[in-house]
């Protein structure tokens, strides 16, 4: 029963829980900026659209409705640029976190098998290649990798946990570069909307892939522009060979969008953007306060050009900021989550309600 357990590191996340209890004992309450979950209402539309679907008595689609694949295929080309997209350049995926764990073992790697991800990042692309009984490998520059036995590359701008965002002409050359050597790549594009100081490209862009989709897929995820992460919305766009495989070993596996997510998924990723806009507005006015507060408290903010976190560092162990910060009953995610390149940093998340950033800004300055 232990095996493939085995294999996993500690989940991460059980490791903050007594900094979060010496954050929930604060007399005025937690400031939880460690998850980054959103808070936000689900946008009006978004609600309306589920409900009216909510009479769905028959089993759904893995590929989902027609009319979803027609908006998946509209939002990539309205807002990523894509060309010439067909429905089989989409899947839809029950969240962009069980598409990650769960690809490379879809993808049938094993044994003798690596996948290479950023030093920095989400700790799911090592568990999903430690599922798969793959090899994890990290780079600082994916052209710089040895393409012996490498199967998958996974990108990641806007990053998590570090807000970096890949120029265009780095994520060419990453593209070139894996197609001479017939590495499938994988961009994690999931907060591609969130950019602030940077415009962030999408892979799937002319300028990157020269029109072609051969061998590159993005990832893309609702929950996080418009408020459902708890509706696990995601979709896939790109080769449509990949896609193909995908959605029959995904047939086989059950891997269904419940319908009314599908419904409410259209209405998200309509033409009707406001929602879009405003929620912009919100996670900017609390990045911009946050910010000030740690600059004025002493802390050195890296990159964070997008994405949904500021990545800190006062130079001390990022278990020292976190407790330090737990007294102040601010709860912050350590850098090392992210790998050990990250031991002097710590993740802040502006999603928290305005209310508690700015409670988390009075005790920043205290």
């Amino acid at each position: 029963m232990g095996t493939v357990s085995s294999r996993l590191p500690v989940f991460p996340w059980d490791r903050l829980e007594p900094y979060k209890a010496t954050a929930a004992a604060h007399a005025d309450g937690i400031v939880d900026l460690s998850v980054g979950t959103p808070v936000d209402p689900v946008p009006a539309l978004v609600q309306k659209a589920l409900t009216d679907a909510a009479d769905s008595p028959g089993y759904p689609t893995v590929w989902g409705t027609a009319a979803l694949r027609d908006a998946l295929t509209g939002w990539a080309e309205r807002r990523l640029g894509a060309t010439g997209l067909a429905h089989t350049n989409v899947l839809p995926v029950v969240g962009s976190k069980e598409l990650v764990a769960w690809l490379p073992t879809q993808l049938g790697l094993g044994a003798g098998d690596r996948v290479a991800y950023p030093r920095l990042a989400y700790p799911t692309y090592e568990v999903g290649a430690r599922l798969a009984g793959a090899e994890p490998v990290v780079y600082d520059d994916p052209w710089e990798l040895d393409p012996a036995g490498l199967k998958l590359l996974w990108l990641n701008s806007p990053s998590n946990p570090t807000g970096r965002v890949l120029s265009a002409d780095e994520l060419r050359r990453t593209v070139a570069w894996a197609r001479e050597h017939g590495v499938l790549l994988f961009s994690d594009e999931c907060y591609i909307e969130l950019g602030w100081e940077a415009d962030p490209v999408s892979v799937l862009h002319p300028d990157v892939c020269g029109g072609s989709y051969g061998g590159i897929v993005s990832v893309h995820s609702l929950s996080k522009r418009s408020n459902l992460a708890g509706y696990r919305a995601a979709f896939l766009a790109g080769d449509a060979a990949v896609l193909g495989e995908l959605l029959q070993i995904r047939k086989h596996g059950g891997m269904m969008i419940p319908a009314p997510v599908q419904a409410a998924t259209v209405a998200a990723l309509g033409s009707d953007t406001e929602h879009v806009g405003e929620q912009r507005e919100r996670y900017a006015r609390r990045r911009t306060a946050l910010r000030e507060a740690l600059e004025a408290a002493g802390f050195r903010i890296e990159h964070s050009q997008a994405s949904l976190y500021l990545w800190a560092t006062r130079d001390e162990s990022c278990w020292d900021t976190v407790a330090d910060l737990a007294k102040r009953g601010v709860l912050v995610a350590p850098g090392d989550f992210y790998g050990t390149a990250g031991e002097r940093f710590v993740r802040v998340a502006f999603t928290a309600t305005d209310e508690r950033v700015d409670a988390a800004v009075r005790r920043l300055a205290q």
